[in-house]
């Protein structure tokens, strides 16, 4: 992909790229990482993965305009020198072209007058990301990460994104082990800091939630040093972690239900919300539209998001928001929207179905299972009888040693919660000890494959039903909806 690129060449320098003296410089207008794009006027960067290495398209890249190449120092050069030295292009070695890529975003970053917003989290990091975007959208226009693109090449991506119109930018960072967010954050160097969590996704890759805590604090290496950390009240693993890390300024955000259990020598929560209407007028389904977020000075935020989950990712949103001084007014009618597999809310044949199978933490799966709960019918299927609810999880991936035990977690709960039906799509020991786990429910069925949840679930539902659909991206559950498309229309 091709980004704006020329108000930064001048700076970039030596030990990672070429001087600001190279005669070429000033033809370059753009960077790119794909040698499909245009390259006319491009800076052209060969990332390298464990499939792929564009070093194999730098020839290419030359032929189709790009005004220089980055290649890594130790490849020979000769095949594609000689190309370069007779379209009289440069090419520039660089010790990782990544890093380039990376320290170039940075570049690109501090020539930006927006503040950059930082997100992580064990789970909620994308709807946070949506809802801070959101809430900011009075300011001017917002650049926010998107997809996939919280990673090493995403958030230069992003970053390039932005211009000198853009009035904040919104990054997401994930990470599966140590170091990675420590790299992102010196990328992408944020005024912000927004922690959604400390859960257990990735648990299998670090150990234990002390090492997932440390991870996700690395977000503060490059904040800047009067900037901002957002996190949830009442976390001391969180707050040890934070403590290690951080000095500076820090808002806490909380539930006022919640925070009657938390630890009274844990800093208090800085701005807290009440839901109302959840608990005395369920929202109709899935819908949120009757749920609100009262602020205890009195400030009313209609939920654009159901679930007590999401109430607390948008009073991360708004500590943001009011950090960024946005009016109130701005804040009272935010309009959300969520990539696929993540709060999508779909009518399949009178049957209500929320689509989470993007990916799935226990945290996440728990959180799901409480909003398919509290949902109640709409009041226009009334006619059909009474509601049902039921859910299709699938298995939870990278959970290492506590992998049976979360998952046990996760189907006892749904028993507990008096489900209609549940269909466990997971193999081995996982699909063993959540099918033990239920055991009790009035409907309970474990299959390997998603396609293999469609036989109970097509002699199951009927109109006015609820179905929650969730489960870790490798089991590719959303392959289910089609099928029961074809089923229940």
């Amino acid at each position: 992909m091709a980004v704006r690129f020329d108000p930064l060449l001048a700076l970039w320098g030596e030990p990672w790229g070429p001087s600001a003296a190279a005669g070429p410089a000033a033809s370059i207008r753009t960077i790119s990482t794909d040698s499909r794009s245009d390259l006319a006027g491009a800076l052209f960067v060969p990332l390298v993965g464990e499939r792929f290495d564009g070093h194999r398209f730098l020839e290419a890249a030359l032929e189709r305009a790009a005004a220089a190449v980055v290649q890594l120092d130790r490849i020979e050069p000769a095949a594609v020198q000689a190309l370069a030295e007779r379209l009289g292009r440069p090419v520039w070695p660089v010790q990782d072209s990544l890093l380039a890529y990376q320290q170039l975003a940075r570049l690109w970053r501090r020539g930006l007058a927006a503040p950059v917003v930082a997100v992580t989290g064990s789970a909620g990091k994308t709807t946070t990301r949506e809802l801070i975007r959101a809430a900011l959208a009075s300011l001017g226009p917002v650049v926010a990460s998107s997809g996939n693109e919280n990673n090493d090449i995403g958030v230069p991506l992003t970053l390039f994104k932005a211009s000198g119109s853009t009035a904040a930018l919104v990054v997401e960072m994930g990470m599966r082990g140590l170091g990675e967010i420590e790299r992102l954050s010196l990328c992408a160097e944020p005024d912000l800091a927004v922690i959604t969590n400390i859960g257990t996704a990735h648990i299998g890759r670090l150990g234990s939630r002390e090492a997932i805590a440390t991870a996700k604090c690395e977000i503060t290496t490059a904040l800047r040093a009067d900037g901002l950390v957002v996190i949830p009240a009442g976390d001391p693993l969180l707050e040890r972690a934070l403590d290690d890390v951080w000095s500076g300024r820090v808002l806490r955000i909380g539930l006022v239900d919640e925070l009657d259990g938390f630890d009274p020598s844990l800093p208090p929560a800085d701005l807290v919300g009440t839901i109302e209407g959840a608990a005395d007028a369920p929202a109709a389904g899935f819908a949120a539209e009757r749920s609100r977020l009262l602020l205890e000075d009195g400030t009313v935020i209609p939920m654009p998001l159901d679930g007590r989950h999401n109430a607390r990712n948008l009073l991360l949103a708004m500590a943001v928001a009011r950090e960024l001084g946005v009016s109130q007014p701005a804040l009272s009618a935010l309009a959300v929207e969520v990539p696929g597999g993540r709060s999508r809310r779909v009518a399949i044949g009178g049957v209500e179905v929320l689509d989470e199978t993007y990916n799935a933490s226990p945290e996440a799966m728990l959180a799901a299972l409480e909003l398919l709960a509290m949902a109640a019918p709409d009041p226009a299927a009334a006619r059909f009888g009474p509601c049902r609810r039921y859910a299709v999880l699938g298995t939870m991936l990278e959970l290492g040693d506590q992998s049976l035990v979360l998952h046990r977690q996760v189907a006892a709960r749904a028993r507990q919660l008096g489900l209609d039906g549940l269909v466990i799509v997971a193999a081995g020991e996982e699909g063993e000890a959540m099918l033990e786990a239920g055991a009790g429910l009035a409907r309970l069925v474990r299959v390997d494959t998603p396609a293999q949840a469609l036989d109970p679930l097509a002699s199951w539902l009927k109109p006015g039903d609820l179905l929650l659909l969730k489960a870790s991206r490798g089991v590719a559950l959303e392959q289910l909806l089609p099928l029961l498309q074809a089923v229940l229309i």
